[in-house]
């Protein structure tokens, strides 16, 4: 009797005490004819509008202002802020429409990892890019006589680094940011750490915030491919196109 009992003990704490969702197929033509799959990739794009939008208006506010005054405006601190705290409010506000991505390296990773189609992750990328050039078009429409004047808040490697350092801050910051979306997001999570609330957009913000502490003074800070290019593409300069070879690419 005391074996049978302690067989089934040691059987409850065998049993799996939360469900991993079945791997994404990689082909789904079946999402082509949903609304919610379109209703997702539009959600991306505007996120991915509304992030380089605030964001980079706030790194050429920051300039103008610390141009005549080297204390005035907001700081590395600021912009910082301003990236880690627009992914959470946009991560909040999609994550239960597309996930939030907002990043082609999230969606390049999860595609990895069979959470996403080859279908939703190749439209999604798309999404993102697009929505990442209209959103500093329209930073450009708004600001055009700071815009070009500053920089357009393109990533571009600061004097004085190799592009070796700046490959490496990148890739590490990346790195840093897939990690903690993976983390964020595991399943098991909710079982192993039930005593634990975790809102899933926080610790996705903050690390997006401390990673800009980290890299901005190197590259500026790219760790969103989509970010970088949307920059470059409406900034249009060759220094800058020359260092997002370096940059994007490092993200996948």
């Amino acid at each position: 009797m005391a074996k049978d009992v302690e067989v089934a003990e040691r059987g409850s704490f065998s049993a799996k005490d939360y469900h991993d969702p079945p791997p994404a197929p990689l082909f789904d033509s079946v999402e082509l004819t949903k609304w919610s799959f379109y209703r997702a990739v539009i959600a991306e794009f505007i996120a991915t509008l509304l992030f380089l939008y605030i964001t980079v208006l706030t790194v050429i506010g920051y300039k103008s202002q610390s141009e005549t005054d080297d204390c005035g405006g907001v700081g590395i601190l600021g912009i910082a802020w301003a990236f880690g705290g627009m992914i959470f409010i946009l991560v909040y506000c999609t994550a239960g429409i597309s996930g939030g991505h907002i990043n082609p390296a999230v969606t390049f990773g999860l595609f990895l990892a069979r959470k996403v189609s080859l279908v939703r992750a190749v439209m999604y990328i798309v999404a993102q890019s697009l929505g990442a050039i209209a959103g500093v078009g329209l930073v450009k429409a708004f600001q055009s006589s700071y815009y070009k004047k500053f920089g357009g808040g393109a990533n571009t490697l600061a004097d004085g680094y190799s592009t070796g350092v700046g490959l490496s801050a990148e890739i590490i910051g990346t790195f840093v940011l897939v990690y903690t979306v993976f983390s964020a997001t595991d399943p098991k999570r909710s079982a192993r750490d039930s005593h634990v609330p975790v809102l899933a957009p926080l610790p996705i913000g903050f690390a997006v915030f401390m990673v800009h502490l980290a890299t901005i003074p190197i590259t500026g800070t790219g760790i969103n491919p989509a970010r970088s290019l949307g920059a470059a593409v409406i900034f249009d300069d060759k220094k800058a196109w020359d260092d997002q070879v370096c940059i994007i690419m490092n993200h996948f």
